[in-house]
């Protein structure tokens, strides 16, 4: 008889039920208690715990090289028995340090452990921008990595991932661990060689997928009895990649676990069918004849589209003669609407762009692409027929997952962001995970230059393009952020006018982003990027730079959440550096017009081609905005959230596998 690894029996047994998520009057109770953690001084205790792991820096220090590794393989069987206490903790960081600083060149400061040990102990923990996030995750992934059951550190780029891999593998060796990563070109055995390493870099998404193709492979055995479990053969025991669920660190958590959880991750499979692609195209010219207002109204917030009694009527009449789809009322009315929601809200350059005669999806929070995402109910059709490229088939999803169900998998759940506290009700709601908020290594002294708002894009620019020059002239760096690909090539293009050399990074241009973002805190340079700005990639000012004022941040654009607006900012006074700041907006820019359209119009009749002002009243409108944003985006969430639930209890009902 077969006998299945111990990990995967645990995956097996585990996979399919997360802790659920607190509702009604446990959700109620569930978030008091919240309110009273909160209260618990967090921050003072592990910054406490780290000064002693810092006064242990002596005795480190005075270990021989054979001497330290004793030390460690010591604490390992501590930690592989699963019996370590927190003064064990303590110096086991102290000696994780030691043979960081022995053979990476750098020693974790005091901050850094505070946040070591907190991510440990499961918590959340906010950290600013630039204060070496990448190093304090080392640690605690160590001490994961020491109980054998394998440690992701789940970051935001295959790039980040392998960098990372690579630059602490001596790290890891040292401390008698295995270290490995994941990309998005790797095959099934280069990617079970990869779960198989103690610490595994990985992205959101990469992880994610692989668990759901673990799944399929799985199919009806992940909810079978003991025995069919029992009765896995090897061979289907090899076709899985991953070998459990224990222990993940997530980097830039706040966009991993609140942010991208609106859209839960599909695999899907389908042909295409030519009547179908024949009726994308149809759909086309029928809604040609479709007018807002007369035949159907809009939802900015919600990306809707409803039909009126109006524009039923003209339906019926116009799909008279047409075939397949629109034979049915129903569904042709749904595939008029998929036309109309595209014309409305999808166009290219900001939600999606043209790549090898394929329509391709750009993340609008991280503005990077996603090949291999399409979106669901034709709509992803619908655009290709526009476009005039081949349309590829609807698929039937074989698989679903929602980040909120995915990580609530994990045994143990850590993460940390320089932008968590907004949403940390949210995270304690959802993972249950306390927040834990660092104070930074060396005083902040970014300048902030205030939010300035435009009638008009095209006004907006205008100041945008004058700062740069302006500020160019005193050979700062500068780096200009922007919320699309489109917005980053006009940008570009009135920078080329004005004959001011600079790099652009975005969803076209990304090949070199690591290079790009690397070289933003030369003198001079100036660097237009959306939102992927390289997170995760030091700007390191030259001498120059820094005597001429530091980083100069940009934002062209606001974004629908405050947070990201803050992380941008982030970029600029890293470390003690200098910087400064700035934020620009227009009257019809998306968020404005989406949220706030009738004050933003009333403003605009007062403005002339003038800022906004007083500034009080311009900052006041783009919080509103940014408020009910963020509201909307929470109901979003919690309706994926919701469609998990449902369908947990309906597939656990039926007995099937999903």
């Amino acid at each position: 008889m077969t006998t299945i690894p111990s990990d995967l029996w645990r995956m097996l047994g585990r996979a399919e039920a997360p802790p659920p998520i607190p509702r009604g009057l446990d959700a109620f109770w569930h978030k008091g208690t919240g309110m009273i953690r909160r209260l618990i001084p967090r921050r003072l205790i592990y910054l406490r715990k780290a000064h002693a792991v810092h006064r242990l820096q002596g005795d480190c220090h005075a270990l021989t090289e054979s001497q330290l590794q004793l030390r460690l393989t010591e604490s390992a069987e501590v930690f592989g028995r699963h019996r370590d206490t927190p003064l064990d903790r303590i110096h086991a960081a102290a000696l994780i340090r030691e043979a960081a600083f022995r053979l990476t060149g750098e020693e974790p400061y005091v901050v850094q452990l505070a946040g070591a040990l907190a991510l440990f102990d499961g918590s959340l923990v906010e950290m600013a921008t630039g204060e070496g996030k990448s190093l304090t995750a080392t640690i605690p992934a160590i001490m994961a990595g020491w109980r054998r059951r394998g440690c992701h550190i789940i970051t935001v780029n295959d790039y980040l991932a392998q960098r990372d891999a690579r630059q602490f593998a001596n790290l890891y060796r040292f401390c008698g661990l295995t270290a490995d990563y994941i990309g998005q070109q790797m095959e099934a055995p280069r990617r079970r060689q990869a779960y198989a390493a103690d610490i595994t870099y990985c992205t959101n998404k990469e992880v994610c997928f692989d668990f759901l193709r673990d799944k399929l492979a799985l199919g009806p055995a992940g909810r079978g009895s003991v025995a069919l479990l029992r009765d896995l053969d090897s061979a289907l025991a090899g076709r899985l990649v991953q070998r459990g669920l224990y222990f993940a660190i997530v980097d830039e958590a706040d966009s991993i676990l609140i942010d991208e959880a609106i859209t839960p991750l599909l695999i899907s499979g389908g042909q295409v069918n030519r009547d179908e692609a024949n009726c994308f195209r149809q759909a086309i010219v029928v809604a040609e004849d479709f007018q807002p207002g007369r035949d159907y109204t809009t939802d900015a917030a919600r990306k809707t589209v409803k039909l009126n009694r109006g524009g039923r009527t003209r339906l019926m009449h116009q799909r008279r003669g047409l075939h397949g789809l629109w034979y049915s009322p129903h569904r042709s009315e749904e595939l008029l609407t998929q036309v109309l929601v595209a014309r409305h809200f999808y166009h290219p350059g900001k939600q999606y762009l043209i790549q090898d005669s394929k329509v391709v999806i750009v993340d609008e929070f991280t503005g990077r692409l996603m090949p291999d995402r399409m979106w669901h109910d034709g709509l992803h059709q619908v655009i290709e027929a526009r476009e005039n490229v081949a349309i590829q088939a609807m698929r039937e999803t074989l698989a679903r997952i929602s980040y909120q169900r995915f990580f609530r998998l994990y045994k143990h759940l850590s993460g940390m962001s320089g932008t968590l506290a907004e949403v940390q009700s949210e995270l304690w709601h959802i993972y249950q995970r306390p927040l834990v908020v660092l104070p930074t290594h060396r005083p902040c002294i970014r300048g902030h230059q205030g939010l300035h708002v435009f009638p008009t894009e095209k006004s907006k620019f205008d100041a945008v393009v004058a700062t740069i020059a302006q500020i160019h002239q005193r050979k700062r760096p500068i780096l200009v952020g922007t919320r699309s690909v489109a917005a980053s090539e006009i940008l570009s293009a009135r920078l080329t006018e004005l004959g001011l050399s600079h790099h652009v990074l975005n969803a076209v241009h990304h090949a070199q982003e690591a290079g790009i973002v690397a070289a933003a805190g030369r003198s001079g340079q100036i660097t237009v990027a959306t939102n992927m700005a390289g997170r995760g990639t030091d700007i390191r000012l030259d001498a120059t730079a820094r005597c001429a004022g530091g980083l100069y941040v940009i934002a062209a654009d606001i974004n629908d959440a405050a947070r990201i607006d803050r992380q941008l900012a982030g970029r600029a006074g890293r470390q003690g550096d200098p910087g400064d700041a700035i934020h620009f907006c227009a009257l019809d820019d998306i968020l404005l017009q989406t949220y706030t359209p009738r004050l933003a119009r009333l403003l605009a009749r007062f403005s002339g081609n003038a800022p906004i002002g007083p500034r009080w009243l311009a900052a006041w409108l783009v919080s509103v905005a940014q408020h009910r944003a963020s509201r909307s985006s929470h109901r979003h969430r919690q309706t994926v959230a919701h469609t998990d639930h449902w369908l947990e209890e309906s597939l656990s009902f039926s007995g099937n596998s999903g």
